[in-house]
């Protein structure tokens, strides 16, 4: 996707998830920037979202994630966005989102 990922990964309890996604990013952009692989790339963006599921739900996310460029021809992603923060009950201010 060109203006988002998605990371499905299994974290241990200890590792709070604000951590995991700083040092992916400064991995990530360390990377891109010396690497050159994506000359626009101007940086990650400074918040990010984190969603939790079941294990049971693994296959059925690996096939989302997979399907996502076909996904967004239907769905933008900040209308399916929207609709996870509403979905999980998170309260956000929509001048955040833009």
């Amino acid at each position: 996707m060109e203006d988002h990922i998605h990371i499905l990964t299994h974290v241990h309890p200890t590792i709070a998830v604000s951590n995991l996604i700083k040092d992916i990013k400064l991995a990530s952009s360390d990377f891109i920037l010396k690497e050159g692989v994506f000359p626009d790339f101007k940086g990650w963006q400074d918040g990010y979202g984190a969603f939790t599921e079941s294990i049971k739900a693994k296959e059925r996310l690996i096939k989302y994630i997979k399907n996502q460029e076909e996904h967004h021809k239907k769905v933008t992603f900040l209308e399916e966005y929207k609709s996870l923060l509403e979905e999980y009950e998170i309260k956000f201010d929509p001048k955040f989102l833009l």
